[in-house]
């Protein structure tokens, strides 16, 4: 091994040198694109844990260190100072906007926040208890059979209007199909509210009568939406780009991250916090609960604690913790039971020694559901809300993918362990032997 390459040899003594590639900071990759036409073998990876996929210069993750920075800049800096549509112009974009291009920018976010009202109709297509998350991904793959005009993945404007497009109807789509959910008329956007308010304006008002917006809970929501916007190649992302990488429309590969992100091992985190919580019932019985979770013969597991990418601390976390409590407070919540039992639980994993020792700190997911419910947004909508944050990433992702100049068709290959070649056996014959074979017996 040198500096700047692996030499590896076969066992039939043919031997390639594998490049290893540096990054601006983070581990360094050894590339194995020729592995297999020197070598013959590929590498066995499942799940991709080890594997880069690409290069990128969007989200960089320190798990060892808690640090998560967009675009170079650390999340707790862009939580403190920034708001939601000036951190999705800077993951688009690479660079923090001037004063004029915050505004030009979300300007048009505001004016492209209605949907078509062949869109609208399409909704009374659905059952009337359909998942949020089945109507959002259906319909944003619709969206492509509505902007057909602007699909060219080549041309820079067309790529700007599917990324203005997505951010700003994202939020309307996933307020209709909770309306539709309940059975309430759809509220059609607001241009004079920003981008959490006017989110909060379409699932909570209704025709009759005024609705006050709570500032607190439109500053939680963008805060979460800051720090769920992009987490680097996690399964959802890497799904958009994978769908992408075939040349599909844009509108397809978010639909496509968009169900990836459905999966209770991804988005649906922060939803078994609260099943958690509810199993638990009580704060007497978190010793009991705790104990169960120290059990390794016990199927039991404590939701919300821990990151698989996190060693220490979810950075995130840290940041929602205050806001939660805030929001608690704000809303005069703090006596309910699941939120005090929430708190509770929380001190206990941040005092425990086996918590401690694992690094198991409460993470994001534990504290965006308990905010999520005391906003009154139902179980069903807590995944819808992460993709509407998330969906700036895969935009962002989805961009850099088609502009790469050496960029592939995603294809993974596998490690085959099914039946060896064999020849096809007629139908009769093999009548014929399963005949013999009863009479055999």
């Amino acid at each position: 091994m040198s500096q700047d390459a692996f030499r590896l040899v076969s066992p039939s003594g043919d031997e390639t040198r594998l490049p290893v590639r540096s990054g601006t900071t983070g581990p360094d990759v050894v590339d194995i694109s020729d592995l297999y036409r020197d070598l013959g073998v590929f590498t066995y990876d499942p799940g991709f844990v080890a594997t880069g996929s690409c290069s990128s210069d969007i989200t960089f993750i320190d798990g060892e260190n808690g640090v998560l920075l967009y675009r170079g800049y650390p999340v707790e800096q862009l939580a403190a100072h920034s708001s939601f549509i000036e951190v999705a112009y800077l993951l688009l974009y690479g660079e923090l906007p001037t004063a004029a291009a915050l505004e030009e920018f979300d300007n048009i976010i505001r004016r492209h926040t209605m949907l078509n009202e062949g869109m609208l109709r399409f909704f009374n297509g659905f059952r009337y208890d359909a998942h949020p998350m089945a109507v959002l991904s259906a319909v944003v793959g619709s969206m492509s059979a509505y902007y057909h005009d602007t699909l060219d993945a080549s041309d820079p404007e067309h790529r700007d209007i599917f990324a203005h497009r997505i951010l700003a109807k994202l939020p309307t789509i996933a307020a209709a199909a909770y309306k539709l959910s309940i059975g309430q008329p759809f509220m059609y956007p607001r241009n004079d509210l920003n981008y959490c308010e006017n989110l909060l304006h379409m699932l909570f008002a209704v025709p009759a009568e005024d609705y006050e917006i709570d500032p607190i809970a439109a500053e939680a929501l963008d805060l979460l939406f800051i720090l769920h916007a992009d987490h680097e190649q996690n399964c959802s992302t890497s799904t958009v780009r994978m769908a992408g990488s075939s040349g599909a429309n844009p509108y397809s590969a978010i639909a496509a991250g968009i169900s990836a992100l459905w999966g209770p091992a991804h988005g649906g985190a922060n939803e078994a916090v609260l099943k958690m919580l509810e199993e638990i019932g009580d704060a007497k019985n978190i010793s009991k609960f705790v104990a169960k979770a120290k059990d390794r013969d016990d199927p039991f597991r404590l939701m919300g604690f821990g990151h698989r990418v996190y060693k220490s601390f979810d950075p995130r976390a840290k940041i929602i913790r205050e806001m939660c409590h805030k929001v608690l407070a704000n809303l005069g919540r703090v006596d309910t039971p699941m939120f005090d039992l929430a708190l509770e639980l929380e001190q206990v994993a941040l005092k425990d020694d086996y918590f401690i020792e694992k690094n198991l700190y409460p993470n994001v997911d534990f504290y965006s559901g308990i905010i999520y419910r005391a906003l009154q947004i139902p179980t069903t909508m807590f995944t819808v809300m992460f993709a509407l944050g998330r969906s700036v990433g895969w935009t962002a992702h989805w961009q850099e993918m088609i502009i790469d100049p050496t960029g592939k068709i995603s294809r993974p290959r596998q490690l085959y362990t099914g039946a060896p070649q064999r020849d096809y056996v007629p139908i009769e014959e093999r009548k014929l032997r399963e005949r013999r074979a009863n009479h055999s017996l």
